[in-house]
């Protein structure tokens, strides 16, 4: 299987209660490589452009509140099979329905503010990455 990317974003919850290390540590520990971060903070604007699939859904105006609320670290992420493992990693979005052992079942407080984001789909996740780092930001190889 060739290796994939995905897009993840330590969301304002995640950098406001420093976890930002103990995320990281545990993202490479599950064989994910690091190929670009950084730490930023979005504008509604940019939120918005970002999660434009989910205009005409109830919760995108909170959800672009949310994450123009403080600074958040998107981060490109490889690892064969990385879309459906990191999502497996991270657990359900609604914390309390995610699996014991995940980002979310051990940091998230509510749906609404989950710590971390994670592309669906190999797509998405190359449109994802795209949207935060030009390809000069993308450390492919690391030796």
């Amino acid at each position: 299987m060739a290796e994939e990317r995905t897009l993840t974003i330590l969301k304002p919850d995640c950098v406001r209660k420093e976890l930002i290390g103990e995320v990281t540590k545990r993202i490479q520990e599950a064989g994910f490589k690091i190929l670009a971060m950084k730490m930023t903070r979005l504008t509604k604007d940019i939120a918005g452009g970002f999660y434009a699939v989910h205009k005409e859904r109830p919760f995108y105006n909170e959800l672009c509140e949310f994450m123009s609320s403080g600074a958040c670290v998107p981060m490109i992420l490889e690892k064969e099979n990385a879309i459906a493992d990191f999502r497996t990693f991270i657990g359900a979005t609604n914390p309390a329905e995610a699996d014991e052992g995940t980002i979310r079942a051990e940091f998230a407080d509510s749906l609404g503010e989950n710590i971390i984001h994670g592309s669906d789909s190999v797509e998405n996740g190359k449109i994802e990455a795209a949207y935060f780092f030009p390809g000069s930001e993308v450390v492919a190889n690391q030796a």
